[in-house]
């Protein structure tokens, strides 16, 4: 139908179209209406059929076939067919007997109520919807023995489905339904099939327990039992709603991991076969499928009359639910302590717990000790006489003293490796043995014998797990790794070394019978550990066979020698003292035992081949080496000698520029780091010349006489340069006015000439001048290091004041480029202002000293050349204000 109403649009759009452009909207119009024809809506459904009397022959009968397909409440168009194919088969041949097209006869939407009204103690109630449409039809069919399968297919199946394979492929779906022939049971071709209720709205809260039913009636009250089956597929996204369906048996979806068509919500999820009531605990949120038979017995017997399968896509949300809910059972058997928690808290204020003891607690989750051991009924009440009560119970076994474990005797592969069970318990018997031995693949890989046995067929490392219980409840689980081999664990030991004239002990580690080779020179054959005493060099050959039939070998070579041979190094030798010296001796000896003479405990070791010496004076080392009774004995003596005693003398000053020689002493052999200003670095008393720069040097110092390992000193060489300063290169003062000089430089000062001076060996001396003059001083050290420097003294015959030209350019040439009073006499010149003739500030100075003067500038620009007045004040020496005022004049060239 959808295609022949595409081909009528095409027709009238091809008539009308003109251009290129036009063409492009049609493969749009064309791609939009196949895609809503298939797009994702079906939601289940189910097909049953009603046995309605004898056909218009007397071997035929009358049904009415009714399906009911369910869809998304919404649909597009294309999605909403009008009719439908209801293809019908033979059972037994699977030969199609004919096709019909069935019409929409029913189409009708079923809700849940989404208002917290309707469920009061649900959170999060989520809205479900499902469209079912109707299709039914009459047919007569000719009694058959093997029956009929009717069917109709239709794609594609909503996305996003959890606990199928690829959820956003395009699914499709199969309804069928059988209907029974004569042969089946006398009578069988008239049975009306069972049909399903509608209860398809129930809320399904993720992580909690629910209840859905998917109970069936039969009016021929035969017997009905349930189960889950795997969900058919059907119609393809390219073939959408085919007139005929493909022929049974019908293709079954992939479900993904965790989910099968037997266990669609998870293992927690089952149906009761009696009751087709599914309860359990809900898996996580999303959409899954579920189908569920519903098979015909005949009532009093096990025969099989039909079937009916409905399939659902059933919404799990994340709604919760008011509930008290426990774990089923309870078992401590580590301890009387146990913590109890409801599973979900939605929506409760109160909790009342009692512990079957008597005690009882309200918090959300106790932990409870009890005092005894034994079996106690549990008991939660959530919000007691609150809205959106509940209760539940449990039962609590507490059986301390559980201790699961295990052995394993055996260890090669093809033959029986013996598995006991060595698991205790204090309380109960230990009555539950479940045995995985690791070997995926072998048909006895498990057991629930108490102590089994498993033949591994390779080699390799098993995973073994036991899983063991008790009648009180307390159950483990016990893991453990065992390495399977080819041949049992043996060891005859490492090879040995004897005298010719001893006799040896051998010793073989293993479990079961030993059988030693060569019959030579042995006391016994059979024993793990026997005598043997060969004069020549054997190897001896042991054979285990172990418990189980496993069988092994290992050898151990023994060497025979008439004698001990070894040298020890180094010879006598020479160390320096402190230091540590290996002794390394060449030897075949088993056996090690050395002295030393004094005796001052200097070896790490006395009974090792290779021990390490420190002595700190003349040592003579002796070591007896041992094979049994045949011994050998060497010596070696070592003589410790001091290491060069260096000295690079003391730390030293010297003046800037001025040579100084070093002086080292200690060895024979010297050399001086850094290389920096000396005149020879390899000689004990080089000459540092004209150093400019402190310096830090280290003379390494070897002596051929004695240790000819090196030593260090090290000298430091400081390097003082005196910079000499008087203060200021010229100062003026007025008649009168004392100067105090300042100069810096050093520790010691000499002024000269001494005229007018107070004191010429001090620093800062003070002068009171008559004329003009100009003294030098002399700066030095405690070591001789000195420098001079000048200042000249002008004499002014006048009273204190300020010396202020009266005129100056700034032109940037460096000279008379700021306008400035010169203070004569002055302490101090405390304001200085330069006004321009409007009488405007242009320049100011609180502190001559510290301020340049005035650049011709205001606010950063030029002013024009003329007259400007300028006043300044400060203090005299002798602390007496001055003012004075004048005029200068800007000059710009």
């Amino acid at each position: 139908m959808l295609r022949q109403h595409i081909a009528v649009i095409l027709g009238l759009i091809f008539a009308e179209l003109r251009n290129m452009k036009k063409y492009w909207l049609v493969i749009i119009i064309l791609f939009c209406a196949a895609k809503e024809g298939f797009a994702n809506h079906t939601k289940g459904g189910w097909m049953y059929y009603e046995y309605l009397g004898p056909g218009s022959s007397a071997n035929s009968s009358r049904y009415n076939i009714t399906l009911k397909v369910y869809t998304e409440c919404v649909l597009n168009p294309g999605q909403a067919d009008a009719t439908a194919g209801f293809t019908i088969f033979n059972a037994a041949t699977l030969a199609q007997v004919s096709n019909i097209s069935v019409a929409l006869s029913e189409e009708e939407n079923i809700n849940n109520c989404t208002l917290p009204s309707c469920h009061p103690c649900i959170n999060n109630i989520p809205a479900i919807c499902y469209k079912i449409r109707t299709f039914s039809t009459v047919v007569e069919l000719t009694n058959s023995p093997s029956g009929y399968i009717v069917s109709y297919q239709r794609c594609c199946r909503i996305s996003g489905i959890v606990n199928v394979q690829n959820p956003s492929n395009n699914f499709g779906e199969t309804w069928t339904v059988t209907i029974p022939g004569t042969a089946v049971t006398p009578g069988s071709h008239t049975n009306t099939s069972a049909k399903f209720s509608q209860n398809d709205t129930a809320i399904i809260c993720q992580n909690s327990f629910f209840t859905f039913d998917f109970t069936a009636t039969d009016i021929n009250n035969d017997s009905l039992v349930y189960d889950f089956v795997p969900a058919y597929a059907g119609a393809t996204s390219g073939a959408p709603n085919p007139a005929v369906s493909s022929p049974p048996p019908f293709p079954t979806l992939a479900y993904s991991g965790g989910y099968s068509g037997g266990s669609p919500l998870g293992g927690a999820v089952t149906i009761n076969r009696n009751t087709g009531i599914v309860s359990g605990v809900a898996p996580g949120q999303g959409v899954y499928v579920v189908t569920v038979r519903v098979s015909e017995y005949k009532r009093g017997t096990n025969i099989k009359i039909a079937e009916v399968r409905k399939s659902l896509h059933i919404q799990v949300t994340n709604c919760s639910l008011t509930d008290a809910k426990l774990d089923p059972e309870y078992t401590s058997c580590d301890g009387f302590t146990v913590t109890f928690f409801n599973f979900d808290n939605n929506n409760i204020q109160t909790f009342e717990w009692s512990f079957g003891d008597g005690n009882i607690s309200n918090l959300p989750s106790p932990t409870h000790t009890y005092a005894d051991t034994g079996r106690y009924t549990l008991k939660l009440v959530v919000n007691r006489g609150l809205a959106c009560s509940d209760s539940a119970t449990a039962i609590v076994k507490v059986y301390p003293g559980y201790f699961p474990d295990f052995d394993v005797l055996g260890q090669c592969k093809n033959t029986p490796i013996q598995f006991n069970d060595r698991t205790t318990a204090n309380f109960g018997t230990v009555n539950f043995w479940r045995w995985n031995f690791g070997d995926i693949g072998s048909p006895t890989n498990t057991s629930t014998l108490q102590n089994p046995t498993h033949v591994y067929a390779n080699t390799g490392q098993y995973d073994v797990t036991l899983i063991v219980a008790s009648d009180k409840g307390c159950i483990d689980t016990v893991p453990k790794t065992i390495t399977i081999t080819d041949k049992p664990a043996l060891s005859a030991g490492n090879d040995t070394l004897i005298c010719s004239i001893d006799t040896l002990q051998l010793n073989a580690v293993g479990t079961g019978t030993f059988l030693w080779q060569p019959n030579y020179m042995i006391s016994s054959l059979t024993v793990p550990d026997p005598f043997v005493s060969p004069d020549i060099t054997t190897d001896y050959i042991v054979t285990l066979t172990d418990p189980f039939g496993c069988i092994g070998n290992d050898t151990i070579r023994v060497n025979v020698v008439n004698n001990v041979t070894q040298s020890i190094s180094p010879p006598d030798t020479t160390i320096c003292r402190t230091d540590a010296v290996p002794l390394l001796l060449t030897s075949n000896a088993l056996n090690y035992q050395w002295t030393e003479t004094p005796n001052n405990n200097t070896l790490s070791s006395t009974n090792i081949k290779n021990p390490i010496a420190t002595p700190l004076v003349n040592t003579t080392y002796t070591v007896t080496g041992s094979i049994g009774k045949c011994v050998a004995q060497s010596t070696v003596t070592i003589r410790p000698v001091p290491y060069p005693a260096a000295n690079a003398g003391p730390d030293t000053v010297t003046c800037f520029g001025r040579s100084v020689q070093l002086n080292a002493s200690g060895g024979s052999n010297y050399l001086w780091t850094p290389s920096v200003f000396l005149n020879n670095r390899f000689i004990p008393n080089p000459v540092a010349v004209n150093p400019t720069a402190s310096v830090r040097y280290i003379v390494t110092v070897t002596d051929i006489l004695g240790c000819p390992k090196p030593s260090r000193d090290t000298v430091f060489l400081t390097v003082d340069q005196i910079i000499a300063d008087a203060g200021p290169s010229d100062t003026s003062v007025v008649l009168g006015q004392p100067l105090l000089l300042t100069a810096s430089g050093s520790t010691n000062y000499l002024w000269s000439p001494a005229t007018w001076l107070n004191n010429i060996a001090i620093a800062t001396p003070v002068s009171l001048p008559q004329n003009n003059i100009t003294y030098r001083v002399r700066v030095s050290n405690n070591v001789g290091c000195f420098a001079e420097d000048t200042i000249r003294v002008t004499v002014y015959f006048i009273a204190p004041g300020f010396n202020v030209p009266n005129a100056f350019t700034p032109n940037g040439d460096g000279r008379n480029d700021r306008f400035r009073p010169i203070a004569i006499g002055m302490k101090s010149i405390d304001v200085f202002r330069v006004y321009n003739r409007w009488g405007q500030l242009v320049h100011s100075d609180n502190n001559i000293e510290k301020g340049n003067g005035w650049d011709g500038t205001f606010r950063g620009k030029p002013q024009d050349p003329g007259t400007y007045v300028w006043y300044a004040e400060g203090t005299d020496y002798q602390n007496i204000k001055v003012k004075r005022k004048g005029s200068v004049v800007l000059i710009r060239e």
